[in-house]
């Protein structure tokens, strides 16, 4: 998305936005070379209601944003009326593939794979619906392609269906278009000595203590590590964890850290190397809608690890 002249679907786009301004969970950005994309759920209301779509914005230096512009519309017949969440866009094989969660009428949701020739889309399906197990409640499915070029889709299972919340990883075939095997288990959110069981009404009614997994993200440092984040709630509410595989491999076994890297009412974050090979934290803060904003911090690399690194990267304001 490099050209106003190349951009579909735009609809009010502004400039000089800055995050404050925007309304936006799940927060993900690409690095698109001459600009950075940000995408997360935008709909106005996630949580019920028809849904709406996907919309990004644009940046040359993550300070002001352009936007929004309308990147994903359902077609008609599309298999999902609502609660459209976390979409992130990546780039594979020369094309730019959106994985995002949808929600089926019956109540059961996952992760499909739509596709676009431009980071600005317009994405359009390309799995035949979602690509995780049919009657599993998934969401926020990521890619992540191992050394020896093999695609994986790494997503949770919810705490809606399993109490604990897990982490699976799921080869795909090379076309990102199905399924390859049968799912790896990764780990459950309770093994994180930072979260804590979910205060929730409908966790209540269950007889064991409820724990959540959300939003993914795998991230191989400089020297070869394998980190993945991912949330859970712990004693401030929202928050985000590092998790390391020992082996290095997607397939683990993943081991968690004892602290949170982000503590407090926050959290579904991801990690981009800027141009000058630093790095920088994306996440959405606070966990309320519509308050909902993404902030960008930047981090400290070391060897086997992230740290956060002084204040905001940018003002939100």
């Amino acid at each position: 998305m490099s050209d106003d002249a190349g951009l579909s679907g735009e609809r009010s786009a502004g400039s000089g936005r800055t995050l404050g301004d925007i309304q936006i969970r799940d927060p993900f950005l690409l690095d698109d070379r001459s600009v950075y994309w940000l995408y997360g759920s935008t709909d106005e209301n996630i949580w019920s209601g028809p849904g709406v779509g996907f919309d990004a914005y644009r940046s040359p230096d993550l300070r002001t944003w352009e936007g929004p512009f309308e990147v994903f519309r359902p077609p008609a017949g599309f298999w999902s009326e609502g609660m459209y969440w976390a979409p992130e866009v990546h780039e594979h094989q020369g094309r730019f593939f959106m994985f995002a969660t949808f929600t089926a009428p019956d109540g059961f949701r996952g992760t499909q794979v739509l596709v676009a020739d431009a980071p600005q889309g317009p994405f359009t399906p390309w799995s035949e619906g979602a690509i995780t197990p049919r009657k599993w409640q998934c969401l926020d499915g990521t890619l992540f392609v191992d050394d020896a070029g093999a695609p994986w889709l790494v997503y949770c299972q919810e705490w809606t269906q399993i109490h604990d919340g897990a982490v699976w990883a799921q080869r795909l075939t090379h076309d990102l278009r199905e399924a390859d095997g049968v799912p790896v288990f990764l780990f459950n959110a309770s093994d994180a000595p930072w979260a804590r069981p979910l205060d929730h009404p409908k966790a209540h009614t269950a007889d064991l203590p409820v724990y959540v997994t959300d939003g993914p993200f795998l991230f191989r440092l400089a020297g070869g590590h394998l980190i993945m984040l991912w949330s859970s709630f712990g004693e401030q509410g929202y928050a985000m964890g590092v998790a390391h595989s020992s082996s290095g491999q997607v397939t683990g076994p993943w081991t968690q850290e004892e602290q949170a890297l982000w503590s407090r009412d926050g959290g579904h974050g991801m990690i981009v190397r800027l141009r000058d090979q630093s790095l920088a934290l994306t996440l959405h803060q606070p966990n309320t809608t519509p308050r909902e904003r993404a902030i960008i911090r930047p981090l400290m690399e070391h060897e086997f690890t992230v740290t956060l690194a002084g204040h905001d990267l940018l003002p939100r304001r």
